[in-house]
Order: C-alpha cells, then structure tokens, then sequence
C-alpha cells in the first residue's frame, strides 16, 4: 500500500492581470479550472488528503472539487503566509505534505511521485522540484555550498545586484516542494517578511541553517514551470495540456488527421481505429466509441457517439448518437437528440428532443422537433414538424416504415402509422392510419389565359 501524503494548493487571489471577475485558478485550461487540474495531479499521484488555501469570498471556494478540504488565509501576505493558513492541516497531516501551486496546471502525477520518491528516499526535511531544461532567467536558482548540499534559493527576477556565479546557475526551482510537516511549520514560523510578504522559499534557508536535510529532484519535464499569470500565459498552457492530451489518445489508438486543427477537452473519450478530422472539436463530457469517423469540421458537445458512426461538418449538442449512423454533412443535433443504429440525418437537417429510430433516414433540408420517428422511416426532404402553436410544444409521433413525400408539414400533435405515407406538399393536421396515404392539399386549378392578362403590352 502507497504511504499517505498530503497535498497543500495555493490558490488565494484573484489575479487581477487576467482582466476578469472569474478567480484565475477556475480560468479553464482545455475546458478544466486550472485548479483542478492541480488537484487531479495529486489524486492521480495517490494523495489521501488534497487542502486547498483560498482568500475568504475570492469565490475560488465556490468552484472547488468534491472532496477537497478548504483553508482560509485570513491575513498576511505571500506564500508563506498562504502554507500557514493551513497550519492545522499540516500539523495534523499523515506523512509528507506537498506544497502546489493552484496557478500550476501543468504540474503532474508523474512531477509528483518522482519528488515523493526522492523524498522518501533521502528522509529529508524537504525536496524541491527542479530542473535545468529552461533559461533561468527570472526563476530561482538553486545555490549550494561546496560540498552540493542545498544551502538557499535565491530569487532573480530582478538580477540587479545578484552575483555573477548565482546568475551562472542552470538550475531552478519550479515552485512544487515536499516537505516534513514539522519541519515546514517550525521554519515557516521564524520567516520574516520581505516587501511586507512571507516567502516560503525563505523557509530553505532557515531549514539550512538548521542542518536540516534539503534535497531536489531533478527533472527534464520542465512544463510545471508554467505559472498562469495571465491570457497569454492561459494560452501557452492550453497549447501544452492539448498536446498532451491528443498524445495520449493518439497513444490509445486515435487518429488525428490534422491535430494543429483540433480540440479535445480534459475528460473526453475516443474509442480505438476512431479517426479525428481537421477542424474538430471535442468538448465537455462527450465520448466517442471505436472505429468512428469525426469531422472534418465537426463540433461535438456532452454528445456520445457509437462504435462506427459517422459525423461530418456537423454540430452535436447533448445528443446521442447510435452505432453506425450517419450525422452530416451540415447537420445540427439539439438537446435531446437520439438517432438509433444505422440512422441517418444529412445535409441541412436540425432535429430537436427527438428520438429516431433504427435505419431512419432524414436526408435533406428538414426540421424534426419533439418527435419519435420509428425504425426504417424515410422522411423526404423539407420535412418538418410544426410542434409549437405558439403556446406550448407538442410532440408528433412517425411509426416503423413511414415515407413521407417533400415538403411535408406534420402539425403536432398527430400521429403517423407505421408504414404510411404522405403526399408530396401535404400539411397533416389529423392522424393517419397505419398503411395509409396522407393527403392534405388544395385541387390544383389552372386558370387560362393569365399571363396574356397580367403581361406587359408592347
């Protein structure tokens, strides 16, 4: 069994460089809170207990995760005052408590369990994550006293009067630590402020002082480097976490035609031999079954899509969509939707709440709302169903076998049994019985002679 661990996030402020009333830490990085990301990081990595360090009322409370506990940093400044807000939590912790950023959403598992491993293996006071893949420039640097013992981090985002040798040095902190939860409060409580705020960087020190043992572990992943300060810096984290996520599905068994082109969000699922087209997007809580066809240019939004179906140059919201059917090209599927097996909906067709059946076509230009269209219909083109009367929707029902003839209107509520038909031009106002033909439209009358009454005279 894994031994326990804690991990602590930082995650008060609202950060006022990303000009918005949303808290930074719920900004969503491929359609994931920041935050969040951080707190599945720890989960993955097997943190029995995740806290999170919010300011009272800076609304990053409201967006926490189930199963998260909260710590308010009521008073101070700086990350060291943001670590003892969460004094009881640490004091009481299991193990080691890791220190995370809230703002650091590309720290993960694979992060966490390699500095836990260092940790534990060197039975230190604490580690600290580092790496030697980036230009240190504005980070903080790792200084060591002659015998490579860990002595301070030094800060050097204004080198202005830094040593010469301490800007020479390549390796960083990345800001993710994990420490001996003695050791960090009885550091952190000795920390002066600087600027009026209370590092936790400064507690490296004083650990060193101490003769505390200070580790770090050393890695070539440098993208838990990347603090999200600002929309710029939002989008470079996005473009990482995207590529990360195609990777792994591209691992699984997922081909991305164009992946330049593509959004997948956090949490979506994609069956092995599915094919991803240019220009798609794959949002929310939608899955993808095997050996499916996505795109080009399609939106899938909380929809799932069966093994083998098929989705072009379409838009699909909350919909389901069945084994081997067919959406596309130019479609639209609103809340609600249900195609069945084989099922087709083609080109300019919008359908609404509406369930269609196995093997139903809808071709062409048609508007299916609040409907149940039985297995093997074939509605013809410009199909529709008028379900509002202009106070309340109602729902039509179309049985097994129907075909309906173009430019049928089906003024709801009615229902149409299986194995009729309609005629071409007909708006059905009433019931029509299984194996019936439905007609509903005026007698043609010619009237002769009218263009020589109504043409110009020369």
């Amino acid at each position: 069994m894994a031994e326990p661990f804690t991990v602590l996030i930082m995650a008060a402020g609202r950060g006022t460089r990303m000009r918005s009333e949303l808290p930074k830490v719920l900004h969503r990085v491929c359609g994931k809170p920041m935050l969040e990301w951080v707190v599945d990081a720890g989960r993955e990595a097997g943190a029995d207990r995740i806290v999170c360090v919010v300011r009272p009322g800076d609304g990053v409370a409201e967006g926490l995760p189930d199963g998260v506990e909260l710590a308010e940093q009521t008073d101070g400044e700086g990350t060291g005052s943001a670590v003892l807000a969460a004094r009881e939590q640490i004091e009481s912790a299991n193990g080691p408590v890791v220190v995370l950023s809230g703002d650091h959403p590309l720290v993960s598992a694979k992060h966490l369990t390699g500095l836990l491993d260092a940790h534990r293996a060197d039975g230190a006071a604490v580690t600290i994550l580092t790496t030697d893949r980036l230009d240190p420039s504005g980070y903080g640097r790792i200084v060591r006293n002659g015998g490579g013992q860990v002595e301070r981090i030094v800060e050097t985002k204004h080198p202005e009067g830094v040593p010469e040798e301490e800007l020479a040095i390549r390796e960083i902190n990345l800001g993710t630590y994990a420490f001996a939860p003695d050791a960090l409060v009885s550091a952190l409580d000795t920390v002066g402020e600087s600027d009026g705020e209370r590092y936790l960087t400064g507690a490296i020190g004083v650990l060193s002082e101490r003769g505390k043992g200070i580790v770090t572990h050393l890695t070539d992943d440098a993208s838990g480097a990347l603090g999200v300060n600002d929309r710029a810096d939002l989008m470079r984290a996005e473009a990482v976490a995207q590529e990360r996520l195609l990777e792994a599905h591209a691992q699984a068994g997922v081909t991305f035609l164009q992946p330049e082109t593509t959004r997948v969000e956090a949490g979506v699922e994609i069956g092995v031999d599915t094919v991803i087209g240019p220009g798609v997007s794959l949002l929310g809580a939608t899955a993808v079954g095997a050996g499916a066809e996505i795109g080009p240019h399609a939106t899938v939004i909380d929809s799932r899509v069966a093994d083998g179906a098929r989705v072009l140059h379409s838009y699909v919201v909350e919909s389901e969509v069945g084994a081997d059917a067919t959406v596309g090209p130019f479609a639209y599927l609103r809340p609600g939707t249900v195609l069945g097996e084989g099922a087709k909906v083609g080109t300019f067709v919008e359908v609404k709440n509406s369930d269609v059946g196995a093997g139903a076509k809808i071709p062409h230009l048609s508007y299916i709302g609040d409907a149940d269209v039985g297995a093997g219909s074939n509605l013809g083109a410009s199909t529709i169903t008028a379900n509002y009367d202009g106070r309340r929707k109602h729902r039509t029902s179309i049985g097994e076998s129907v075909k309906t003839g173009i430019h049928t209107s089906l003024v709801a509520p009615v229902d149409v049994g299986d194995r009729a038909y309609t005629g071409a031009g007909s708006v059905i106002t009433g019931d029509v019985p299984e194996a019936a033909l439905g007609i509903a439209r005026a007698k043609q009358r010619n009237v002769e002679g009218y263009a020589d009454r109504v043409d110009p005279k020369d």
